[in-house]
């Protein structure tokens, strides 16, 4: 699908090269065994190589991102990596004119949501022989995750992270109300009517001005969560037809998730009209907050927040909740030296390697032995949601998806603001999408 600009009219060159770094064991500590072990170690450019990185960072993410940037450019003194940060909302359009006009970056990241667009037009490289040139190993992500950057079998991108929504919650409330054990963990009975009882006793037993659930009237945390439970029901979580010509999300399992959350709403669990739900647990004026884990990172700064973060509460017959993932990705340019894709590659390995840092922003780590690692291990909150990353239910692989959701989040507000019916609502939401897919 996409060429690998250059590499396949190298492969002689490719050859001597690995031959020298194998038997120059005094500049490699270790080199890529037949088994396709890892590097233990990787050599430097012999010329300094400067790489342009882009990423669509905001808020505690891109500190801690810079923090690493920093970190790689003290250890490497052969590459240099800028930085440059840009809004999510026009990264992807400024990203994908600069690899059209030619002035693409060495290393740009991407949601792994929004990777199809990118492979399908031919935006980024495949990765199988520039992974391998570095020792960098697929076997050592988890399935979904890694999944998540194949086409037709092939990767694309180095997956970062995952983040998917997890359920904060205010300890003090959820004690006051009777719903917290000894362990500091949320008491919910199964199914949607415990959780609907966890929260009616919440409302019961604080004040009037906390939310016993905050979530935004408006955007997309809505439509996150009814992804999520649609994929929790046996048989659910089908977007399109086997084509994927035609959205069939107006169906009895879809609806059944829809109500739900409509009920939520409609019940005043979720409080009408909150615009800025982070702010509301942040301040302490909600009990219970359901978003991504990125989150983790800003809250557990506030020292006056008594709060615990756990996997979305399974309300039907299996986990799943939405997620998405940063990935590592090398733009397609048609000039670009063999050292500096040698060094974007060992920039995207160093990263993943270093995931225990990522995960100060709330992240769970791509590598799964870095899990394990006492870096990890050590940092409060994480340890209690990481299980989640292996239930995430990803958005299809449609080079159309961002925009089919963007058009589901208007039908949503909608449906919030009791303008139509969770069944009008899905309904509408399918005549937009298929009224889209044929442009």
């Amino acid at each position: 699908m996409i060429a690998l600009s250059g590499l396949n009219h190298m492969k002689y060159s490719v050859k001597i090269m690995l031959f020298v770094l194998c038997v120059s064991v005094t500049v490699l500590a270790g080199c890529e065994q037949q088994d396709g072990e890892p590097r233990d170690s990787l050599p430097e450019p012999q010329q300094e190589v400067r790489l342009d990185y882009w990423t669509p960072f905001s808020g505690g993410d891109n500190l801690f991102m810079t923090q690493m940037v920093d970190q790689f450019n003290k250890e490497h003194q052969g590459i240099q990596v800028v930085q440059r940060n840009s809004r999510l909302d026009d990264y992807y359009s400024r990203l994908r004119t600069a690899i059209l006009s030619g002035n693409a970056p060495d290393v740009a990241v991407i949601h792994a949501s929004s990777l199809p667009q990118f492979v399908q037009n031919g935006y980024i490289e495949e990765l199988t022989e520039p992974a391998r040139q570095v020792g960098l190993s697929w076997d050592q992500f988890g399935q979904a995750v890694r999944k998540s950057t194949e086409f037709n079998g092939k990767p694309y991108a180095v997956p970062l992270d995952t983040h998917a929504l997890v359920m904060y919650y205010n300890k003090s409330y959820l004690k006051q109300a009777g719903v917290l054990d000894a362990g500091g963990k949320p008491v919910i009975a199964p199914g949607t009517q415990g959780f609907t009882a966890f929260l009616k006793k919440i409302k019961q037993n604080v004040p009037a001005d906390v939310a016993p659930l905050t979530q935004p009237s408006t955007r997309i945390d809505s439509v996150w969560l009814w992804w999520s439970l649609y994929n929790q029901i046996q048989g659910g979580g089908v977007f399109f037809n086997p084509e994927g010509t035609k959205a069939i999300i107006d169906n009895k399992a879809a609806e059944t998730a829809l109500h739900y959350v409509n009920d939520l709403y409609r019940t005043g669990l979720v409080p009408a009209g909150i615009n800025d739900a982070f702010k509301q647990f942040y301040d302490g004026k909600a009990a219970v907050f359901i978003t991504g884990m990125w989150a983790t990172g800003a809250l557990e700064h506030v020292e006056e927040l008594d709060f615990g973060v756990v996997p979305l509460p399974t309300l039907y017959d299996k986990p799943a909740s939405w997620g998405d993932s940063h990935t590592l990705a090398l733009p397609a340019r048609h000039e670009i030296s063999e050292a500096k894709r040698d060094a974007s590659m060992i920039f995207t390995r160093w990263m993943i390697d270093h995931g225990a840092k990522w995960s100060e922003a709330g992240h769970v780590p791509s590598r799964t032995s870095v899990l394990q690692e006492a870096s990890f291990q050590e940092l409060k909150y994480r340890s209690d949601y990481a299980a989640a990353a292996n239930t995430v239910a990803y958005w299809p692989k449609h080079t159309k998806q961002w925009a089919l959701v963007e058009l589901m989040i208007r039908q949503f507000e909608k449906m919030i603001y009791a303008q139509q019916t969770p069944e009008e609502t899905l309904q509408k939401a399918v005549k937009l999408i298929n009224l889209e897919l044929l442009k």
